[in-house]
This record gives C-alpha cells, structure tokens and sequence, in this order.
C-alpha cells in the first residue's frame, strides 16, 4: 500500500495551504519572533512549532504538513523473534555513530543506542534521554533535565558526564568523521549529575532534529564511556554498548547481528520483541526470496531494488510503504584519471569548457537521458537530479536546474564536446570502469547502454560489496562510481557532507600527494557552503544554497542522476505502527509479531 492522505481532495488540499501559510507567517530577519521560551522546550515541540522551524530553515515541504494516516494501536501481544534482511549488504563494519558513513548501520544503531532526542515522522524532535529542556531568549542556551534511573546494556549508569564525554569524543576529528556537525556548539557545561547546558555561537533550527538527534545526526548518539574503555573502539563497532532498547549479543563481522530486548529499557512498555536478527543479504533475488517465502519478515538497509517494488505490491502476503526520500544518487567521476582529469575546479566554467578533462566530464553527464534513466533503471520512481539539493528541502530546491544545468540532456552537444576532446564517436576513447555494488548492477548496465548508445563510450562494471566499495571511494580508487546519499534534510547534508573542499565525502582517505583534493574543489563553493550555513535570513540563505548547487552542477562535481523514494516492504504479521515509519529508519521497538 502506499501511504497517502484520506480526506477529500478539495478539503485536503485547503488544510495544507492553511497549515502552509500559518507556518510562513514570521518576519525573515527574526523568524523566532512569536516563538516563546515554552514554544522551543521540550519534551516535546508542538507541531505548530516545528512547522514554523522547518518553514524559517526553507525546508518545509508539503510532505512534511501530511497528518499522521492509518494510526492504529500497536497489539497487545509481544514478543517473538523478528527476522529481518539487510538489502545489498555483506557485512556490517560498525554502528559506532562516530564512524558511521552509511544509512543502512545507523539503521541498526537506531535500535541500539539511544540521543538526547529522536525524531518521529512529523520532524517533531521528541525527548530520548532529555526529560525535558528549555531554550533562552536569544535561542543559543539549551538546558537539558536528564532522564535518572538509566543503564547502559553493561548496567553502567547514565549520567551528564556521558554527554559530556560523548561531545568530546564527536568534536574531535581524529575520533569522529561527523565532528562538523557540532560545529556551531561553543561549548556544554554540566549543571547536575543528570543536568547539561549546550551553549551556541548562533540560533540553529535544526539542534534539536539533526545535532541531538539519536540516528541522523550521529554526532550526538550517547556512547558508552565504559564499554569503549573495556572493549576497544573496533570491538564496540561491532557491538556497540548504548541504552537502547535493544542490545547486542551476538555479531562477527559478515555475519548475522542478533539483538536482544534489553529488559532495563527506560520505557518498560518497549520494546515489544523478545529478539530481532539481522542478516546480510547481497543480491536482490535471494532477498525477495526470503521475503516471500517468510523466512524474514522485513527488509531494510539499502534501497530495495526498483525491479522488484511492483512484485511486492501484488503480493497479497506483503505489505509495500512509499514515503519521499530526502537523498541524491549519482555517478561520480575521479578527476585524477584520464581521460577525466581536472586539476582545478575553480576557473570559470567557459574556460573549463575548453580543457579535455572537463568535456569528456560534461559530455559523460549531458549524455544520460535521466527521464529515459529512471524508467528503465528505477521503475519510474524517483525524481531526475541534477544537483544535491533535493525535493525534501523545501524552497531550497530549484526545480528550473534541469532545464539550465550544463549537464541537462543533449546528445549532440555531448557528442561534440567528446569530439572537441579529441574523441569523435567516441574513438579512441579508453574503456573506464564503474565501480557499483552487485545491488547497483542492473543500475549501471543502463548507464553504460545509454552512454554507449549517446556518445558511443564503452563502460565496465566493476562490482564490490558496499564496504569495499566505499573504501576505494574515499581513497579515489576508481574511474567512475555509482553512489549517492540519503536522510538529507537540509542543505548542509548535501553541500557541507559532499561539495566542500574538506567534506567528510570527499575523498577524505586519498593519497594527498597525489591528489591534492578529493572529488570536488571550489573556493567559490566553499565560501557559498560556509555563508549558507550561517545565515539565518531564509531568503538570502536560499540564494546562496541555490549558487552553490548550481556552480556543482555545471562545473560535474558529478553527474547526477535521480532522487529516490522510500520503499518499506515488510510480512502481513508486521504490526509497524505509523509513530516508527521515519523515512531512512526501521525503528523495531515499538513493532510486534502475529500469529
């Protein structure tokens, strides 16, 4: 089924343009004005108030003013052993939140560890270990009341000094790839045993739902200051203690993870299941397999493969759940390789347009009919990309990029650029390879037909399991790679995470003597990513977000390709109440088992 609205249309339709104009109705230059001290405190945020927090960040969007649809009681009954199956995965390398890099681990991490706050499919940042807070006047003062009475799964307990010890870990970069996160914090102080204060350099809409939050943010996922010290950090990866609703008891690496109902949970009415088995599962065709033959009961990890969506929807024994999913993919195209090369991003684009390196980049992405692209590779589902800002941002999403880019489709410019290149027909040209995961294979056959079929380039696959695949990402092993990103909300996932010079996506493990920058390097872009990100007029920070992607754009910081959808498939005996279908998330502890 797919999730959807069930009022008239007519109706439906003026609730959302009420509850649209309510949001936007602030002044730019303050938008907290009208929000008050209790508006910003927790336990909870109301609705009207994240609506108002989203629309002064730009990044409201209709799907975001969706009433909750289908809300029905989680049964009664409990327990059990839910079996689930990770997509396009061989093994899961860590749930330490500090080194996680890929949607799918803290998937996992989500059910094991626990933040300050968790979001709920609203965006409505609720209390995790915060039992409640209070914000300042000027918006820069958070004080957190902590939840007492909390164990981790080693029965140490939870105090302020594990906040603390958890920011200091995050903010240091030798220990935590999402140290930037924090980057606007100035400073925590610890006010009580279960007492903190976080002090801002400036008012942050998103400190709540993205810094403190237990899963996208990652930087402020509480850890176990006694288990890292007994286990080692490579050991707590593989079993990570937190004060999660499940622990973890058994896992090696290329194995199943087996969690457990952790029975001194804070909220004795979670979680339902006795237990959840996680497996690893690669290829599309054994996963839906299992799936059907009700040896899983859920899929998650990576997206399911777009071939098999519409044979699970007419499967009368699964359920199909399709919610927007904020993200971007891509092939991304190593300018340290020939015949690609560019060795400086940052002179204007008509004089890069005139260097080989870059034609052959622009021909490669003006080549790829996307909306050809997305029928035969994704089923139709999926929106065309040209930039990292995606549809889920709200205003910030320029939907006139398609027809200005300079990789909007254009068979005969590409061809011509290859030709100017000193490749016409594509003669002469070298066989590059296209590193992919074997969940992405069919994905890149399409690419590599199209663009034999364009500019008459010919593509190998190079197929490697995600986490091998990712190490030669960041170390810029590869010609090409097919790869993008998920869970991003607001702009700074998808520039501060990718386009920077020093975004943690951007080769962060190459050999710096030979490749002096990563994927991607611009001042200009730099300076455009550091100013969006600390401007608080939403109108000027849309201005220079939209110079950014679009200078990426045009300049191929990679060829882009679509912007997904969230698909959830799950068994008919999956009770997985609405309150847990965050879209990138498989939240299990409120999820129950029939029959």
């Amino acid at each position: 089924m797919t999730d959807s609205p069930r009022l008239p249309r007519s109706k439906f339709r003026a609730s959302l343009r009420d509850r649209w104009n309510e949001a936007h109705d602030f002044d730019p230059a303050d938008p907290l004005v009208g929000l008050s001290r209790h508006d910003l405190s927790g336990p909870v945020i109301e609705r009207r108030t994240v609506l108002r927090l989203l629309a002064a960040s730009g990044v409201l969007t209709a799907a975001h003013l969706l009433p909750g649809v289908g809300v029905r009681p989680a049964r009664a009954a409990a327990g059990g052993t839910l079996r689930a199956g990770w997509a396009a995965v061989g093994e899961f390398r860590t749930i330490d939140p500090a080194q996680i890099n890929q949607v799918l681990l803290f998937q996992i991490s989500s059910n094991v560890l626990s933040g300050l706050t968790h979001i709920n499919p609203q965006l409505q940042a609720e209390g995790d270990l915060a039992v409640d807070w209070t914000v300042d006047d000027t918006g820069t003062q958070y004080t957190f009341n902590l939840r007492e009475g909390v164990t981790f799964h080693n029965g140490d307990p939870f105090t302020a000094d594990d906040v603390i010890f958890t920011y200091e870990r995050s903010s240091d970069p030798d220990q935590s790839i999402h140290s930037r996160v924090l980057a606007n914090v100035a400073g925590i102080e610890k006010l009580g045993s279960h007492k903190v204060r976080f002090s801002l350099k400036a008012p942050q809409a998103s400190f709540l739902v993205k810094t403190l939050e237990r899963s996208s943010g990652r930087a402020m996922t509480i850890v176990s200051r006694g288990a890292l010290a007994s286990m080692g950090a490579s050991d707590y990866g593989l079993r990570a203690v937190g004060t999660g609703p499940f622990r973890v008891t058994d896992h090696k690496l290329g194995q199943s993870m087996t969690l457990e109902r952790f029975e001194n949970y804070y909220d004795p009415e979670r979680p339902k299941l006795d237990k959840i088995v996680i497996t690893p599962i690669i290829d599309p065709e054994p996963l839906a397999a299992a799936i059907e033959a009700g040896d899983i009961h859920i899929i998650g990890g990576n997206p399911v493969a777009p071939e098999l969506v519409d044979r699970f929807e007419a499967n009368p024994d699964l359920n199909v759940s399709t919610v927007p999913a904020p993200g971007f993919q891509g092939v991304f195209l190593n300018p340290w390789r020939d015949p690609m090369q560019v060795s400086d991003f940052s002179k204007p684009i008509e004089e890069l347009k005139r260097e080989p390196g870059f034609m052959v980049r622009l021909a490669i992405a003006k080549a790829i009919d996307r909306d050809l692209y997305i029928r035969q590779a994704q089923f139709g589902r999926g929106t065309p990309a040209y930039g990292t800002i995606n549809p889920a941002m709200g205003f910030y999403f320029d939907d006139t990029l398609g027809e200005t880019s300079e990789q909007a489709f254009d068979m005969e410019a590409a061809r011509k650029l290859l030709a100017d290149a000193g490749f016409p027909n594509g003669d002469g040209f070298p066989t590059l390879k296209i590193l992919c995961t074997p969940a992405a294979r069919r994905d890149c056959l399409v690419i590599k037909n199209l663009l034999k079929k364009s500019i008459g380039i010919d593509i190998e696959l190079d197929t490697k399991d995600f986490p091998v695949l990712l190490d030669e990402f960041q170390t810029m092993n590869f010609d090409l790679c097919r790869l993008g990103s998920g869970g991003d909300f607001d702009p700074d996932d998808g520039l501060v995470d990718w386009v920077q010079t020093e975004s943690k996506f951007n080769g962060r493990k190459r050999n710096k003597d030979e490749m002096p920058f990563g994927l991607f390097s611009d001042p200009e872009v730099d300076d455009l990513v550091a100013r969006q990100s600390a401007t608080a007029d939403v109108e000027a920070r849309r201005t220079l977000v939209q110079k950014a992607n679009r200078i990426t754009s045009d300049k191929v910081a990679q060829a882009f390709l679509f912007h997904p959808a969230d698909v959830q498939v799950t068994r008919k005996e999956v009770d997985f109440p609405v309150k847990s279908r965050i879209p990138g998330l498989v939240d299990m502890d409120r999820v129950t088992l029939s029959g």
